[in-house]
Formats: C-alpha cells, structure tokens, sequence
C-alpha cells in the first residue's frame, strides 16, 4: 500500500496540469451573443458568440514562479474556447490540449513529450471529468470548490477555490515541500536575472 503523504509525492513532480473550468478560473462561463446575432434572430436560433471567463493574475505569477523553478506546465480542458488559447500563450503554458473528453489521451502525449512517469506528474482538478487522470498521477491536486468526487481523490486539496489562487496554492505546496519556493522567489525578483525574465509571463496586450 501507498503510504507516500502530499508531501513526499510533491517532490516528485516535474509537470503540473491543469484543468480550466473551475480551476483556473471560477467555473462561471458567460456567453455573449455578438451584435450582429441579435437584431432579426428567428427564436430558438443559435447565433455566434463571445465567451468570456475570468482568470486570477496570482495564479499567472505562480505559473512564472514554477517554470523559474524547472517545472513544466500544461492545461487539459474538455471545452474548446478562444479565450483559453490566448491565455495559455499570454501564460507561455507548455502543454495546451482543448476539446479532451478523453483526458487521459492528452495525459500520455505529455508523458511521452516530456519523458516522465506518471509519479511525476500533478494534477488539479475540479469535477468528474478530472478522475481518470487525478486517480493515476503522483499528485492529484483539487481546489477548495472542488466536487465531493474530485475532492476525494486528491491527495492535497487547495485552501482557495478555483479562479481565485487555487492554481498559486498548487504551485506553492509543490515549491514548499521541494525546500524551493522562498529562494525562487527571490530569484523572480532579481531584476538582473535573465532565467527569471524568460521565465515570467507575458505582459497582455492581447
């Protein structure tokens, strides 16, 4: 039997996943129809749209603190959305996988692009969908507004709820219990250091 505590699988990690929906943003998704759908519109029809999710700069800044740190990040999403992708480049984000109902199929095509066993990878996860993988990975990782399911198959469960710093806390716990997050951050602030500017995100403008 596994005994290995949060911690000790923390260690391990050298890829840190990352649902969307719930977990890095709040869950919410609001659809505004574009303006040239509304004026005649048949009822009952379905026109374009934009969709706009909110997604919180702490966990940006972690994202930056964890590649400065050697970890490798990625977002599996079972959604497709416009939004997601230029954040994810705003982000520089390694591993990008929209549309997986299937998430274990993006699982081991990052696997196989980063040559890593499961043990090192961590997963943050909000729902359902996020079992097959939270169940087989090193660290599987659920925020504070996580359902009963998702909870229960974590190994850590973050103090903040998705969308506001779950993706940070996750970052944090893994930097904490490697000894690292004070000294990376330090480096972070280094304002001659150029691994630190390489490192950080970019800066919007989108």
């Amino acid at each position: 039997m596994d005994m290995l505590s949060p911690e000790d699988r923390a260690r391990r990690v050298k890829v840190l996943l990352y649902d969307v929906d719930g977990v890095l943003t709040n869950g919410e998704i609001t659809i505004i129809p574009a303006p040239e759908d509304q004026p005649n519109a048949a009822p009952g029809s379905a026109g374009h749209a934009v969709e706009v999710k909110s997604f919180s700069a702490h966990d940006g800044l972690g994202i930056s603190i964890a590649r400065l740190a050697g970890l490798k990040i990625g977002l599996i999403t079972k959604r497709q959305s416009q939004v997601v992708a230029i954040r994810a480049s705003d982000l520089k984000i390694d591993h990008v996988y929209q549309g997986q109902s299937n998430k274990r199929e993006a699982l081991q095509k990052i696997m196989a692009a980063e040559a890593c066993s499961l043990e090192e990878i961590a997963y943050v996860g909000d729902d359902i969908i996020d079992l097959p993988v939270m169940r087989i990975v090193g660290l599987a990782i659920a925020p504070a507004n996580a359902r009963l399911q998702a909870k229960a198959a974590a190994h850590y469960i973050t103090p903040n709820p998705g969308g506001q710093g779950a993706g940070r806390d996750a970052v944090e716990f893994i930097l904490n219990a490697r000894g690292v997050l004070e000294a990376t951050i330090e480096r972070y602030l280094d304002p001659t250091s150029a691994e630190a500017r390489a490192a950080d995100v970019g800066v919007g403008n989108m």
